[in-house]
């Protein structure tokens, strides 16, 4: 018989702004669940990063039917797990772990968000060359997702080089040698002029980070602009690429598709991502923090 009661959490550093608890709790209100969400941040709680295997432990014991692993603890939980999704293996990150059977499977709904997200919001955006600033946890899922969904090459740039380079091997690993590149900052004004678009995987953008990641003037009408930050919904980014033309897409599709995906790990219920949408757009107005 389905269970109708769940508990699951949130496992990071810095979440309490997060949006996952109202998105999921709300989602199993209206399907006549119990559900509670709990935050498990590691800064609250005093315990660096590498705690996530005693956390995670505890919260198995306790009866948690799941958890959501985000910032800084993607990779470092994964040598607590039992076994891995391929999606997780081949990124070499997790952000859903689901208690079976006394197991600890971890996953990735970070790849399937912002795939997902991508194909709704710019479905017919040229993909032969997409430039993509940040290589950390995100950066590397949406890279991923970037290539899933038939990007002919991605350059990566990220402020620490030897962070581009790893992800750039990874990705060349996974679909094939030249589908990813590297690049310094200092470049970006040569290669956004040939590029198709933009992935803009940083935090900048975010109200703890606010600005642009780039001078503005490098924009022009011929890029399309895809988000990772989703509060702020409308970064200066974005609201600068809309002023002179260039298609966008703002984080908020990818935090909904990626807790649509965990929803329906964590409870084998088919989530409505449309209400989940609407569901978003008004708690990320409602206040401007980052997650």
């Amino acid at each position: 018989m389905a269970k109708d009661s769940y508990l699951v959490g949130l496992i990071g550093s810095g979440i309490g702004p997060s949006l996952s608890p109202a998105l999921h709790e709300q989602e199993a209100d209206r399907q006549g669940l119990r559900y509670l969400y709990r935050l498990i941040d590691i800064d609250t709680l005093g315990v660096p990063p590498e705690a996530v295997g005693e956390l995670l432990r505890a919260a198995r014991d306790l009866g948690f039917d799941g958890l959501n692993i985000t910032h800084p603890c993607k990779q470092l939980v994964i040598d607590h797990l039992d076994a891995l999704a391929p999606q997780a293996e081949a990124l070499g990150a997790v952000n859903t772990v689901v208690f079976e059977d006394g197991r600890a499977i971890g996953h990735n709904t970070d790849v399937t968000g912002f795939a997902a997200s991508f194909a709704r919001g710019l479905p017919d955006a040229p993909m032969e060359r997409v430039v993509q600033l940040g290589a950390g946890g995100a950066g590397a899922a949406v890279a991923h997702a970037t290539l899933t969904l038939g990007a002919g090459q991605v350059t990566v740039v990220d402020a620490l080089p030897e962070r581009a380079a790893a992800l750039a091997g990874s990705l060349n690993r996974h679909f094939g040698s030249g589908r990813a590149v590297t690049a310094a900052p200092e470049e970006l004004a040569g290669l956004l002029e040939r590029a198709d678009g933009i992935v803009h995987a940083t935090p900048t953008g975010m109200a703890a980070h606010p600005g642009l990641p780039f001078p503005a003037g490098l924009l022009h009408p011929g890029l399309w602009i895809a988000e990772v930050v989703y509060r702020p919904l409308e970064t200066e980014l974005l609201r600068t690429a809309r002023a002179i033309g260039c298609a966008a897409l703002d984080g908020g599709g990818m935090a909904v598709f990626q807790a649509a995906d965990a929803f329906r790990l964590f409870t084998g219920r088919e989530p409505d991502s449309a209400r989940m949408l609407a569901d978003i757009a008004e708690l990320a107005s409602a206040v401007g923090t980052p997650r």
